[in-house]
């Protein structure tokens, strides 16, 4: 088990904090199959405090959403305050503090990676936030800015003595954003550096995959992004390969389509017809991509107009020109 403060998660697996997708429905698809503990999307502190709808909306949870973590984006110790009040209005279990988004419109007004420039303002912030919660909190970072300021270590140990519960450590530089190859060496030495726990973070996307994260770093978790999108079956599938050393049969058409209509109906719950069927197309080509002659059917799922439009795409896939 995995214990972060007085929070206990029972698996090394968690799933990543996804900008325009990890909504209550992914998450509760994520955890049917596996996933014991999920991120909502990251929350600007920002939008929070104007409390912005959408917002709001992200933050909205279930009794089967459990345990839960919150990862925020924010740069103003005044709004970080107030949002956190805010936040408290909100069941949830660990509170992280993003300083490794490397988005240009972020970390150019010295928000999430824009922070690892400036150590010292990222730990003054951090502790602005340990400060007014009373859920553990963590930190998520990058390797660095770029391969001539790369400071994990530095920033991680600063994290722990400001009260820090774990740190979450991607193993790229912003510079590098998602491509290029992920540098275990960093991850194994910032685990060295500090005693709490080490959440590993890129190229997590097959079982193989996490295992040589595990591996090479000697992480205390992983988390898992790209690989769960469309993939619920992730979770599961990794237990069993880390447990055992065996990869269970991927799933069939048939439990594949019945995911996505599952999936659709929470979307439909939690969003209404119209928004629904607009949040599935992603998810549609997510799920459909190992399918034959996909492609024409993801171009009328991307048409769809209702979501008897998107079930009758869906109920498509089944038939025999397109099944894997």
């Amino acid at each position: 088990m995995l214990k972060i403060g007085n929070t206990v998660i029972d698996s090394h697996l968690m799933l990543a904090p996804l900008a325009g997708v990890s909504d209550l429905p992914f998450r509760l698809i994520s955890r049917k199959y596996g996933c014991k503990f999920a991120f909502t999307e990251m929350i600007s502190t920002r939008a929070m405090y104007y409390k912005n709808k959408n917002t709001l909306k992200m933050l909205e949870s279930s009794r089967d959403d459990k345990p839960l973590g919150v990862q925020i984006l924010g740069d103003e110790p005044a709004i970080l305050k107030d949002s956190l009040k805010i936040l408290k209005g909100f069941q949830f279990d660990v509170l992280d503090f993003n300083a490794a988004c490397p988005v240009g419109k972020v970390s150019s007004r010295n928000k999430g990676a824009g922070l690892l420039k400036n150590p010292d303002k990222l730990i003054e912030q951090l502790s602005v936030v340990i400060e007014n919660t009373d859920v553990p909190v963590t930190l998520k970072i990058r390797s660095g800015w770029d391969e001539g300021s790369v400071n994990a270590v530095h920033i991680a140990t600063q994290a722990e003595r400001a009260g820090a519960k774990a740190v979450f450590l991607h193993g790229r530089t912003k510079v590098q954003g998602y491509a290029g190859k992920v540098d275990y060496t960093i991850i194994k030495e910032v685990k060295k550096a500090v005693r709490i726990p080490v959440i590993a973070s890129g190229d997590n996307v097959s079982p193989q995959m996490i295992k040589k994260m595990f591996d090479e770093t000697g992480c205390d978790a992983v988390t898992i992004a790209r690989g769960a999108l469309g993939n619920p079956w992730i979770f599961g599938a990794t237990e069993k390969y880390l447990g055992k050393g065996l990869l269970p049969p991927p799933p069939t058409a048939a439990e594949i389509t019945d995911t996505m209509k599952e999936h659709l109906s929470l979307l439909k719950d939690f969003y209404g017809e119209k928004k629904s069927v607009a949040v599935f197309r992603k998810f549609f080509a997510w799920y459909s991509r190992n399918f034959k002659k996909a492609k024409i059917l993801r171009e009328k799922a991307s048409k769809a107009a209702n979501t008897e439009d998107m079930l009758n795409a869906v109920e498509e896939l089944k038939t025999k020109e397109y099944l894997p």
